[in-house]
């Protein structure tokens, strides 16, 4: 049926809660970074974390409210991009290594978002899985 929206006293919504959390900043201060980018055909989800692989931050495009085949697309990867980046600006992170895995649409639209931005891309590593044989073939068929 829907999410049904609150309306405070105030005059405001309560769905504002994703920007006032990165606004307020984190206690966490890290430099540099690893951006993990996953693309597939239905969704982008990126998750930042520190070079011991502590996850810091995280998004995907579901979580911003797409559905559907929206949101395997570029415009929604982009979207999720500039989410992370503003968490990891508030954590100070100034440069980022990029693993890309998957063969989605977005895979490219993420990485030109953060490097558009100002952020510090050191590298980019695909690591999207090939299978060398694939599966067994099914037998023949029988007549």
């Amino acid at each position: 049926m829907g999410k049904k929206r609150i309306i405070t006293k105030s005059g405001g919504e309560s769905g504002e809660g994703v920007r006032r959390a990165s606004a307020r900043g984190s206690k966490k201060r890290v430099a540099q970074g690893v951006l993990h980018v996953q693309a597939t055909f239905n969704n982008t989800k990126l998750l930042l974390s520190d070079t011991k692989g502590n996850a810091l931050a995280w998004s995907s495009s579901g979580s911003l409210g797409f559905k559907g085949a929206k949101k395997g697309t570029p415009f929604a990867a982009g979207k999720v991009a500039e989410i992370v980046l503003e968490k990891a600006e508030g954590m100070g992170v100034k440069e980022v290594d990029i693993v890309v895995k998957g063969v989605g649409s977005g895979r490219e639209s993420a990485i030109r978002t953060f490097v558009g931005r100002g952020m510090d891309v050191s590298s980019i590593k695909d690591i999207t899985p090939i299978p060398h044989n694939g599966p067994r073939a099914k037998k023949p068929r029988r007549v």
